[in-house]
């Protein structure tokens, strides 16, 4: 199906966030057409994963929207390139929000679909947003766990804490990376995990690389990441339809472990968690094959829950 892409911007906390809107051909002429939200990764844009599965997912006949995360990418916001979980959680319920003012969207039949970290800004999102009445993961992570076990998170903690007094006093903001910025760099580190070494290759070269994914990140930002919990209640609040989607390899991300524990965790009654075999975390992002399988069982998902 023919898909009509369209640049909007909607209002989030104050600021502009900049998103792509995929509109199956037609669709404008009838009402009650289902919607997607769809949320990119930590450190990623909309130019990127989320954007291929909201395009796909378009062709499919579902009108979607992906956009760049606040303070991230094209979207406004100061201090640039904060990864904050509430502002990202945030972020998600005012695409919600710009959905319904769409003549052409039914405000009943709007899901969400979240790649990595999105997936897991997704579920948190979804526990309290009720207009989202289906819930699609892909490698979903719990970003501040996979922070929390990356290092010491008390000793980053006091780290972070110094620096934000530094920045107080005017010293220039700390900016890091979230991966390595090539090869080399990751080899000289001797890292040799499989998940960070998809990584550079998907964000640092052609394969994937955006102008708006610049892998840099405002260190003092990731307090909040420490201290979030993406599964906080979902023993309780997240009831909607769930889709887990996750590749049997197993890397530093995690999103194996995490989509077992949603399965296991969440409240839903309806509830899937489908493996992909010899798939990793990043041939879920772009590989045409996993790709396909992916939205396959999306499409079948959403037909049923929007």
């Amino acid at each position: 199906m023919l898909v009509i892409k369209k640049k909007v911007k909607f209002m989030a906390h104050g600021l502009k966030v900049a998103g792509i809107l995929n509109v199956p051909e037609n669709a404008e002429n009838k009402k009650h057409n289902p919607a997607i939200v769809c949320v990119h990764p930590g450190s990623s844009c909309k130019d990127q994963t989320a954007g291929i599965y909201a395009e796909k997912l378009a062709e499919l006949g579902y009108v979607t929207i992906v956009f760049d995360a606040s303070y991230q990418g094209e979207s406004e916001g100061d201090p640039r390139y904060i990864e904050v979980p509430a502002a990202r959680v945030e972020d998600i319920r005012c695409a919600v929000d710009y959905l319904t003012t769409l003549d052409f969207v039914d405000e009943n039949r709007i899901g969400v679909l979240g790649v990595c970290a999105g997936g897991g800004y997704a579920v948190n999102a979804a526990m309290t947003e009720r207009r989202i009445q289906a819930v699609g993961t892909v490698v979903g992570a719990n970003i501040g766990r996979v922070q929390r076990e990356s290092g010491d998170p008390i000793k980053a903690l006091e780290a972070i804490s110094q620096q934000r007094t530094a920045e107080a006093r005017g010293t220039e903001p700390m900016i890091v990376n979230w991966i390595p910025s090539n090869q080399l760099e990751r080899e000289k580190a001797g890292i040799t995990d499989i998940d960070i070494v998809e990584a550079v290759d998907y964000y640092t070269t052609p394969r994937g690389q955006s102008s708006n994914s610049p892998n840099k990140l405002k260190y003092t930002s990731l307090d909040s990441v420490l201290g979030f919990d993406a599964f906080h209640f979902v023993e309780e609040l997240l009831t909607q339809p769930l889709q887990i989607i996750v590749g049997d390899k197993q890397g530093a991300f995690g999103s194996y472990k995490d989509g077992h524990e949603l399965y296991n965790r969440a409240a839903s009654t309806k509830k899937d968690l489908f493996i992909l075999e010899n798939v990793s975390h990043y041939d879920l992002y772009d590989q045409p094959e996993p790709v396909r399988l992916a939205v396959e069982k999306l499409n079948a998902f959403y037909k049923e829950n929007l």
